[in-house]
């Protein structure tokens, strides 16, 4: 991308065409002074006499003067334009976000509760990129994808916050869920390939052992990070009873084990949230880890632009010489 910017020196140089007018003042001046008169018996005898060209042009040394400061004046002020060439290299990161809807992701550690501050967080996570591609990936018992890899976050985001718990039979098939966001990112061209998988629990159901898909990630070339969801202890969880919804405390059972050796087989990193602002914390973190990267290159160069004007006024003084000296000298 080329940029044109334009300056001036030495602005104060143009002060000079003040000099214009002081010149025609004074000319007018001299021209008063200097005049003679005549008396003619009839005003007729001279009202129809033609001007000759000399006559006609009498003016013109003084204009060509006038033109010449003016001149003079821009080139001693050196107006100079810069030129930057810009070259942008823009390399994006694709990113699939594996997302746990299981039961288990009511539990109320978090508010209003784990999915939910999941949606809000991952949604604010998703937002703050650019020129990245995210798809999204659900899971519990299966996975699927709900939203493939794409660089329109609206949609994106509003297919998100559809997110709920019951779009799929209970259960937490992690190792399904890993190879599906891998399905996503295999084929991909760029540089950098992300998983960010979220969830509460211990992957017991699904077809792919959690093992074999993070040695998959790792051919691929994409790194995992993982989050493990939910506080330390216990957790209150909803219980359906005749008399509505209660919340009853049960464990928090998180294969943190697991979790670590996915992340760190395949260059990413665990996390464990216990709190909103604890997976807020972690989203940001990550949000820094994984940047866009983008290079940009500068170049700049100037150029006088005084030359022009200089060799017009000395071509413009030139030709009032030659008309001051020979061309008007012998005008009676």
């Amino acid at each position: 991308m080329k940029l044109y910017e334009y300056y001036i020196a030495y602005p104060y140089a143009l002060l000079l065409i003040l000099l214009i007018p002081v010149m025609l003042i004074w000319h007018k001046s001299r021209n008063t002074n200097s005049s003679s008169s005549m008396l003619f018996s009839r005003f007729d005898l001279i009202a129809n006499t033609p001007k000759s060209l000399k006559e006609k042009l009498v003016t013109a040394p003084l204009i060509l003067r006038c033109l010449v400061v003016l001149l003079i004046s821009i080139a001693l002020a050196r107006p100079q334009s810069f030129r930057s060439d810009e070259n942008i290299y823009t390399e994006g990161i694709d990113i699939a976000m594996a997302l746990d809807i299981s039961g288990s992701m009511l539990a109320a550690d978090f508010k209003p509760n784990r999915i939910e501050a999941a949606k809000d967080l991952t949604k604010q996570f998703i937002e703050g990129r650019r020129n990245d591609r995210i798809g999204l990936v659900v899971f519990s018992k299966e996975a699927f994808t709900q939203c493939p890899l794409t660089v329109d976050y609206h949609v994106l985001t509003d297919l998100l916050m559809d997110v709920s718990n019951g779009m799929i039979e209970d259960g937490t098939a992690i190792g399904n869920a890993l190879a599906n966001s891998i399905n996503r990112l295999k084929d991909s061209k760029v540089k950098s390939k992300v998983i960010i998988l979220l969830t509460d629990g211990v992957n017991n159901a699904g077809e792919i052992d959690p093992q074999t898909a993070s040695e998959l990630a790792k051919t691929y070339g994409i790194r995992v990070y993982t989050i493990g969801i939910g506080t330390m202890g216990e957790a209150p969880y909803p219980v359906q009873t005749p008399f509505g919804i209660s919340y009853q405390k049960m464990k928090v059972e998180i294969d943190e084990a697991l979790l670590n050796k996915i992340a760190d087989e395949t260059g990413g990193k665990y996390y464990r949230a216990t709190s909103n602002t604890r997976l807020s914390e972690i989203y940001k973190e990550i949000d820094g880890l994984e940047r866009t990267k983008i290079e940009s290159t500068t170049y700049k160069s100037k150029k006088e632009l005084f030359y022009p004007w200089a060799m017009a006024a000395a071509i413009l003084l030139l030709l009032e010489l030659l008309f001051s000296q020979f061309y008007l000298r012998k005008l009676p």
